[in-house]
């Protein structure tokens, strides 16, 4: 198990020392994860407004500097080239955002293992809770002076937001001050030691569960669908029924046309002698 050196608010080293809590300070160092976080948080700092004319951009140079043959030099297109003073540049830097994210979980885990080298190392601190009643830069530096931490690099985490304490260290090169439960892993790692009030020790637990999403209601099942009434095939030979012109009605039969009666012709002249 894990101990840290338990400190009054005036900087007096108590006889005791803080056993840290066990679910959370186990030693466990993640190295590959570390790298990630810092690697992210450094390149979220960049502004990435660097920026260079190619040789499109840059002014000037719009005709041959000399003629192509005869002066005994070589050729020459533009005194804007790349490799003519004041030319363009070739894949210079231009304006670019370089910010990453990585998961959260990563980004827990990174931070829980910073504290943890810190703890191996014996750089981890705890003290009792501050309470300052107004800011005052002496009584940080006191402080640190009585705890033997004058000239390192000092991380106090508070427990909650105290901006008297924040406003004691802001003029101190040397220390920085953050609540607990904001501190990331480059910050952990860019102090020699890291001052933790001790109520704050062994709050991230309660911290990631209240992160943590509400696991989502179970669905109710759905019905059972109703029984067709009719098979597909039965379906399928009515839509075809459907589709058929319906028969035509068979026309009355018309009244057979008796034949003409043919017209009596007249009688020739034979007969008529």
């Amino acid at each position: 198990m894990l101990e840290a050196p338990l400190f009054s608010a005036a900087g007096a080293r108590s006889g005791s020392a803080v056993a840290l809590p066990a679910d959370y300070f186990d030693g466990t160092v993640n190295e590959p994860v570390l790298h990630q976080a810092v690697t992210t948080y450094l390149g979220n700092q960049r502004q990435g407004t660097a920026s260079t004319k190619t040789r499109a951009q840059v002014s000037g140079g719009n005709q041959k500097p000399w003629r192509q043959k005869g002066t005994g030099r070589a050729r020459q297109g533009t005194i804007r080239a790349p490799h003519w003073r004041g030319g363009g540049v070739v894949f210079g830097p231009t304006p670019r955002d370089y910010r990453t994210d990585i998961p959260v979980k990563v980004r827990r885990l990174a931070r829980r293992s910073a504290l943890n080298a810190r703890a191996r190392e014996g750089s981890l601190y705890a003290v009792e809770p501050l309470g300052f009643d107004a800011p005052k830069t002496r009584r940080m530096a006191e402080l640190l002076e009585a705890m033997g931490l004058a000239d390192r690099k000092v991380l106090l985490l508070t427990d909650g937001t105290q901006p008297n304490v924040y406003l004691s260290a802001r003029n101190l090169p040397t220390a920085r001050v953050l609540p607990y439960a904001e501190a990331t892993a480059y910050q952990v790692l860019w102090a020699d030691v890291v001052v933790v009030e001790q109520p704050a020790l062994g709050r991230d637990l309660e911290l990631t569960e209240a992160a943590e999403p509400a696991a989502p209601a179970p669905r109710k099942a759905k019905p059972a669908p109703r029984a067709k009434a009719a098979p597909k095939a039965k379906a399928k030979t009515r839509a075809k029924a459907a589709k058929k012109p319906a028969a035509k009605k068979p026309a009355a039969k018309k009244a057979a046309k008796k034949p003409a009666a043919k017209k009596a012709k007249a009688p020739s002249k034979k007969e008529r002698s």
